[in-house]
């Protein structure tokens, strides 16, 4: 079977999604994936088979700048694109970009099925417009698509002026998405479905299946320091990805301070942005760069990040407690998921002092419930059916 996955040009959004294509591929399928922008190198690098579907322009520097500076006019830029950046928020922009693109590699490469996380529009079109199935996978830990919340943000979208212009733009017309599945990756406690629970969504009647998390965020050759034995206690530091981009780190300030006045190991992952801005950095505090969480989380004893959804999810599958100050978009509501489990705290980062932060952390190290919940999560997600699982029930499914 030829299994076209189409994603959007977010880590967060693409990375939780690729374990879902290696195990198509280990499978025996023939995999593509469609997507754009830097991901387009990066999932590379995870030895997928990757198509460029917006290769002459970068929509995710144009995301960001449309998000910082506002939609400016652009006379020359085709009417879906100039809506999506004034109306549409991201999902709209991807949307805009890459479906035509991502249409035309489906049937250039034979698709017989295709796959895509619930944010991306593209994917939905990409299946109607090649009349093959679909299969839709959730990739965020704190809502999905079977929540309230996630219908209320997305309805509009959903149903919305640029979606119809892309129909009828690329002759897609009134053509279904056959969904023969929709998949909830969340830990049963963190608000997903149990191994015997499998609702029908009540817009369509596809059915629900749950899916074991499976972190993805990259390769690396490990430093030295990754197997060595711990000394004392370590924690993660990051703020993703998008943070840096969107609002640089100086929120990273009051973190360090706090942790450098602490008897821990700190390692800080703070990919490509330049934390000299930082000043001289504790004794303690180990800076790597962009390192994979998978290299060192395991064995953290805590973490503290922004609350993105591939990285609240990441101490989840391992069992790692963690300390949640959230930026924008959906990092409250992880936040939420976080604190609501017993699984960590969180704490308004505009409003963290150097003690407070302190605290906190030594709360994540020295009250047992925090250890006890995150081990209760890690188990929950390792009983749930695999992406091995998940693709070959859905080639059964397909006869």
């Amino acid at each position: 079977m030829k299994i076209l996955f189409a994603s959007a040009p977010g880590y967060g959004l693409t990375l939780p999604l690729i374990p879902v294509v290696w195990a198509a591929r280990a499978a025996g399928h023939d995999v593509l994936l469609a997507t754009t922008a830097e991901i387009a190198e990066v999932s590379a690098r995870a030895g997928l088979p990757v198509v460029d579907v917006f290769p002459g322009r970068d929509v995710w520097t144009d995301l960001l700048a449309t998000i910082k500076d506002g939609a400016a006019p652009d006379p020359d830029e085709p009417e879906e694109y100039r809506i999506a950046r004034q109306h549409q928020g991201p999902f709209g922009l991807f949307t805009a970009a890459m479906t035509e693109g991502t249409i035309e590699a489906g049937r250039a490469f034979g698709a017989d099925l295709v796959v895509y996380p619930s944010d991306h529009g593209t994917g939905a079109l990409a299946a109607a417009a090649l009349g093959v199935p679909a299969l839709e996978v959730g990739n965020r830990i704190s809502w999905s698509a079977r929540d309230l919340s996630w219908r209320t943000e997305h309805a509009d979208f959903l149903d919305s002026d640029l979606v119809t212009l892309m129909r009828e733009k690329l002759g897609i017309g009134d053509a279904p998405v056959n969904v023969i599945a929709r998949i909830d990756p969340r830990a049963p406690s963190m608000g997903g479905l149990r191994a015997d629970e499998e609702p029908a969504d009540e817009r369509d009647g596809a059915p629900w299946w749950p899916m074991q998390f499976v972190p993805y965020n990259g390769g690396s050759v490990l430093p030295e320091w990754a197997l060595r034995k711990l000394q004392r206690p370590r924690v993660a530091v990051t703020l993703g990805t998008v943070v840096p981009a969107m609002s640089g780190i100086s929120s990273l300030k009051v973190v360090l301070d706090a942790l450098g006045g602490m008897d821990v190991e700190v390692i800080l992952a703070a990919g490509a942005a330049d934390v000299s801005e930082l000043g001289e950095l504790p004794e303690n505090v180990r800076s790597v760069g962009y390192l994979p969480l998978s290299a060192f989380l395991p064995e953290c004893s805590a973490i503290v990040h922004h609350g993105g959804s591939g990285t609240t999810a990441a101490p989840l599958f391992y069992g790692v407690p963690q300390l949640v100050l959230p930026s924008f978009a959906d990092n409250p509501m992880s936040a939420e998921r976080v604190v609501e489990r017993g699984v960590g705290l969180s704490h308004d980062p505009s409003a963290v002092d150097v003690e407070t932060l302190r605290k906190l952390v030594r709360r994540l190290f020295e009250e047992d419930s925090f250890a006890v919940a995150a081990a209760e999560v890690r188990a929950e997600i390792a009983g749930q059916p695999s992406p091995s699982d998940v693709i070959a029930r859905a080639v059964a499914a397909l006869g």
